[in-house]
C-alpha cells in the first residue's frame, strides 16, 4: 500500500530537497505500509543508496525526521518508521517492550530487502534501536542512539531520580493516565514539546499521531514496558561488534550521563562505542539541531 505524505508537509519537504532538481524524484517522501510481525507498520521512504532506518521517540512519529530526510535521501535509502501504536501503524493491545518493537523494525527491514542497514533511534526509538543491535547484529552497519539513558544499564537509575523524569512514573500507573489525558493530548504533549524547537503545526501533527484511545494507550504502554526493557538489557552481555555512536544534546538533562552509559555499553560487551554531544540541542536533538544530526548520520552511516 502506498500513499503520499500530507500536502503541507510534502510541499515543505520538496522545497528543502530542491523542487525541480534532477534528484527531486528520488528525494520525494513516499508514505507506505507493510504487514510485519502480526501488525501493520507505517513508514515513509525516500532516496537511494545504503539504507538508513530512523526510529522516533515520544511524543513523536516518523515526522520527527522530516526536516533532515531530504538531505539524507541524496546519499541513502532513508526509511522513517512509525512504531507500533503510533500514527499510521497498528495499535495492538500489547507488545510495547523494546525487544518486540525492534522485531517489528527488523521484519520491516527484511521485507524491504534493506541490506546492512544503519539504524538511528532517538528517545524510546533509541531503546528500540539498542534492542535491534542485540537481537540482530549481523545485518547492521551500525547504530546511533540519541539522547536517552538505557533501562538496565548504568545511568538509568540516576536519570529516573531527577525532577525532569516525573512523567515516567506518572505514565507507568495502570489506566489512570489514559483517563486523564484522553482528548487532552495537545495540552499534555505540548508541555514536553515546549522544550524543543517545534512550530504549532508540528505539535498539532504529533498530537494527531496519538489521537485514538488505542494510540494513547500505546504511548503509556511503552513506558510501562521499561522494567521489561531493563531486564532484557541487563541480560545482554555477549560480545557485540556493531559500531554504536551514543550522543546527547549539549543542554540535555542526560548529558552528564553520557560517559556512564558508554561505559555500561562497553562493560556489557559492546566493543565499538563512540560518544558525542550535539551542540545547541536539548532533548529533541533533531528539531533543535537538524544540520548537526544530519551531518552525524552522514558521517557514521557511510557505507564501509
Amino acid at each position: 500500500m502506498k500513499r503520499r505524505v500530507h500536502p503541507r508537509a510534502l510541499w515543505a519537504l520538496l522545497l528543502l530537497a530542491g523542487f525541480g532538481s534532477a534528484s527531486s524524484q528520488a528525494q520525494e517522501l513516499a508514505s507506505q505500509t507493510a504487514k510485519v510481525n502480526g501488525i501493520t507498520v507505517h513508514y515513509v521512504r525516500a532516496g537511494e543508496g545504503p539504507p538508513v532506518v530512523l526510529i522516533h521517540g515520544f511524543p513523536q512519529d516518523w515526522y520527527e525526521y522530516h526536516a533532515i530526510m531530504p538531505r539524507l535521501a541524496k546519499r541513502f535509502t532513508v526509511v522513517a518508521v512509525d512504531l507500533r501504536g503510533v500514527g499510521g501503524s497498528s495499535a495492538p493491545p500489547a507488545g510495547y517492550d523494546a525487544a518486540t518493537m525492534s522485531e517489528d523494525v527488523y521484519q520491516l527491514v527484511s521485507t524491504l530487502k534493506l541490506k546492512r542497514a544503519y539504524i538511528v533511534g532517538h528517545d524510546i526509538g533509541a531503546m528500540v534501536a539498542y534492542a535491534y543491535v542485540r537481537r540482530h547484529p549481523e545485518g547492521l552497519r551500525g547504530a546511533m542512539l540519541l539522547d536517552v539513558p538505557l533501562p538496565g544499564l548504568p545511568g538509568w537509575d540516576e536519570a529516573l531520580s531527577g525532577p525532569t523524569s516525573w512523567h515516567v512514573h506518572f505514565m507507568q500507573i495502570p489506566e489512570l493516565p489514559e483517563k486523564l489525558i484522553a482528548d487532552r493530548q495537545a495540552t499534555y504533549f505540548g508541555y514536553f514539546l515546549q522544550f524543543g524547537k517545534f512550530s504549532p503545526a508540528d505539535a498539532e501533527h504529533f498530537a494527531k499521531a496519538y489521537a485514538a484511545p488505542a494510540q494513547l494507550h500505546a504511548a503509556f504502554e511503552m513506558y510501562r514496558a521499561f522494567p521489561a526493557n531493563a531486564k532484557f538489557n541487563a541480560a545482554q552481555r555477549a560480545r557485540n561488534d556493531v559500531p554504536i555512536f551514543y550522543a546527547a544534546g549539549e543542554k540535555s538533562p542526560f548529558v552528564q550521563l553520557v560517559p556512564k552509559v558508554a561505559a555500561g555499553l562497553r562493560a556489557n560487551g559492546c566493543t565499538r562505542v563512540e560518544t558525542g554531544l550535539i551542540k545547541g540541542a536539548v532533548h529533541y536533538v533533531v528539531a533543535d539541531a537538524p544540520d548537526a544530526v544530519a551531518q552525524l548520520i552522514e558521517t557514521h552511516a557511510a557505507a564501509k
